[in-house]
């Protein structure tokens, strides 16, 4: 990053207003007393971003109109996209750029590794983000854990220059690993440009992000870390440094566990929101609201835990019937199981259509894939299993060659015609 791209005045930031607390109240609201406090980035940077409550939707039921540019509501654990809005469309990500920061960082360190700070991931006063840093010094030996923590609580740009400086040698280097990692995850409209997300050139998708988060979601104590609502992290001086976790959702919205926030006056104000309610887990990404990105998560979240039903739609080895293929007809069954959250609003809507498979030909192979089960809802599909062969019966019966069809024909029309005539 050059000293001039990181010397531009705080002004030409993004101002993040904290929401008033007179917006609308909702069942997601926090409690009195129980809303985030602003406290100030340490050392010398502006107040969190924090809305004191939410706005969202009374009725969780119905898919959310929303505020933001791009957005994604999927269950984290399968993958599965519950709700979307332009979810290809490439736009600036601002901080989230800092969760393959965070992934590189894992993969190629351990927690407990000291790492001296580099000169060049030292930010000065009035350096472009600097309102965002932990307030590192040249020299100081710090752990990786705590960097993890000081980059994904409180979003220190300083703290993933160190990281990015230690790992690749300078920042261009860590870019050139970061882009490489998301080619392998097939996050195939990403490109980052900083280590930090201040450079507005990188750009992503929120389909692209469901990628990375889930792989991010796997690691050990990683959701652990995000879910962290305030973090002491030792000085070269002594004194503990402070930071305060900017996801507003820990403290606004029942069950969340993270995951991570951002902005930029480019990119807007940017929120990927985890959170989880008995055994479903879900993940909301948020893109480029214009004001605070957390009302559009929790509508999201709200959404994906009061709109939709899992509903168990095929059980492995279930009979399917019998489907008729080339030269004859075979029974079946579910070669799989399919499970899936099914809106609320379509339960009594689900229908099911068997697919024959055009290749498919009699005799078959026991277990052979002969057909599909194909399960959808009005303007969905839901998801499919394949129809194996349970059991291959005798073939059917030959009719013998033409003459003897023929002659049974006639046989047939002459018994036929003397019925006909007899008293």
């Amino acid at each position: 990053m050059s000293r001039m791209l990181r010397r531009r005045i705080a002004t030409a930031l993004l101002v993040v207003a904290v929401i008033s607390g007179e917006a609308v109240l909702t069942s997601f609201a926090a409690p009195r007393g129980s809303a985030p406090p602003p406290t100030p980035v340490p050392p010398h940077g502006s107040l969190s971003p924090f809305p004191r409550s939410l706005t969202t939707p009374a009725d969780p039921t119905a898919s959310p109109a929303l505020t933001a540019r791009s957005a994604l509501l999927a269950d984290l654990t399968t993958g599965d996209v519950l709700d979307e809005k332009a979810p290809d469309r490439p736009v600036p990500i601002a901080s989230l750029t800092k969760l393959m920061t965070a992934l590189i960082t894992v993969e190629r360190t351990n927690l407990s590794d000291m790492i001296t700070v580099d000169p060049r991931a030292v930010f000065r006063r009035r350096d472009y983000g600097a309102s965002s840093i932990l307030g590192l010094k040249p020299g100081e030996k710090i752990s990786v854990e705590n960097l993890l923590y000081a980059m994904l609580l409180g979003s220190a740009n300083d703290a993933a220059l160190a990281l990015a400086i230690h790992i690749a040698g300078s920042e261009a280097g860590f870019v050139r690993l970061m882009n490489a990692r998301a080619r392998r995850l097939d996050m195939t409209h990403t490109v980052f440009f900083s280590s930090t997300g201040l450079d507005d050139r990188g750009r992503s998708t929120a389909r692209d992000l469901l990628r990375l988060i889930r792989v991010t979601d796997a690691i050990d104590g990683f959701d652990r870390m995000t879910a962290t609502r305030f973090r002491a992290i030792p000085g070269p001086g002594g004194r503990d440094r402070r930071i305060e976790n900017r996801n507003a959702l820990l403290w606004l919205y029942p069950g969340t566990f993270g995951t991570k926030t951002g902005s930029t006056a480019l990119a807007g104000s940017c929120l990927i929101a985890s959170a989880a309610r008995g055994d479903r887990r879900l993940v909301a990404i948020v893109l480029g609201a214009p004001h605070e990105s957390f009302s559009d998560a929790a509508a999201l979240l709200a959404y994906g835990f009061g709109g939709f039903t899992r509903r168990i739609l095929a059980s492995e080895g279930d009979d399917e019937g019998t489907i008729a293929i080339r030269g004859g007809a075979v029974p079946v069954v579910a070669g799989v199981a399919l499970s899936a959250l099914v809106p609320t609003a379509s339960i009594d809507h689900v229908r099911q259509r068997i697919s024959v498979d055009p290749r498919a030909a009699f005799p078959p192979a026991p277990r052979s894939r002969v057909g599909t089960l194909v399960v959808s809802i009005p303007g969905l599909t839901i998801g499919s299993v394949p129809l194996l062969v349970s059991v291959v019966p005798p073939p059917p019966a030959s009719p013998g060659p033409w003459w003897v069809r023929a002659g049974m024909s006639l046989g047939r029309s002459i018994a036929g015609a003397v019925r006909a005539i007899s008293p």
